[in-house]
């Protein structure tokens, strides 16, 4: 990953992991809890592709695991989030661009459902049954409804940063410099070229002018 992607992922997930640590997880709304992680790993993954995706994703749940209160085994929120931000990549726009709201709401709704049934699994796995006795269709059902309400002010402005991010401007100098500099190496070989043409021209025309003297003196004996 490019270096302005990495620091603007990294701010990004460390400011949305704060935010829901201290505010949303302190609503104590019923069911789940709103997923400001997720769904700042969505937006990023929509710009970045599959790859830069399921990197940020584990990134950022690796963060969430190590994070207090987490209160579950390290690794399983970062599994989770991997592979949610490698399949919301592989719906990445060809163009880009967003033309609906349509489709982004669906990745947000498939992405809340597919991430609590996912770390649920891996929860019984190791041996964690807290979603058992919460229940898991109100967990799925209040996770879907929260990430969906809260998308529109997240995903969008994720998406627009990430593009903004894409468009460097030290790699639009670097890029547009370069032929500057290539033209600056081919004319410095056309000088070299026009000095070595200027030289033989001059030796030229003294052998002339050599040999123009000696004719005259010769015409004059």
């Amino acid at each position: 990953m490019r270096v302005n992607r990495i620091l603007l992922s990294s701010s990004l997930i460390v400011v949305a992991l704060v935010i829901q640590v201290s505010v949303l997880a302190r609503l104590h709304l019923p069911g789940a809890v709103p997923d400001l992680l997720l769904l700042t790993v969505l937006g990023l993954a929509l710009v970045y592709g599959h790859v830069g995706g399921s990197l940020i994703g584990f990134g950022a749940g690796l963060l969430a695991d190590l994070a207090p209160p987490a209160d579950h085994a390290v690794g399983r929120y970062a599994l989770v989030l991997c592979v949610i931000g490698y399949l919301a990549g592989l719906v990445k726009p060809e163009s880009g661009q967003v033309r609906s709201a349509t489709g982004p709401m669906a990745v947000v709704v498939a992405a809340a459902v597919g991430a609590t049934l996912l770390y649920a699994g891996v929860g019984a796995l190791v041996g964690d049954t807290a979603a058992r006795h919460v229940g898991l269709g109100g967990l799925l059902f209040s996770a879907a409804l929260y990430d969906l309400l809260l998308a529109p002010f997240v995903v969008p402005g994720v998406m627009a940063l990430a593009r903004r991010a894409e468009n460097d401007p030290l790699a639009e100098n670097s890029s547009a410099k370069s032929p500057d500099l290539a033209a600056g190496w081919s004319s410095g070989g056309t000088g070299l070229r026009i000095g070595a043409q200027r030289g033989l021209r001059a030796k030229a025309a003294r052998a002339r002018v050599a040999r123009a003297g000696r004719i005259k003196g010769v015409k004059r004996l």
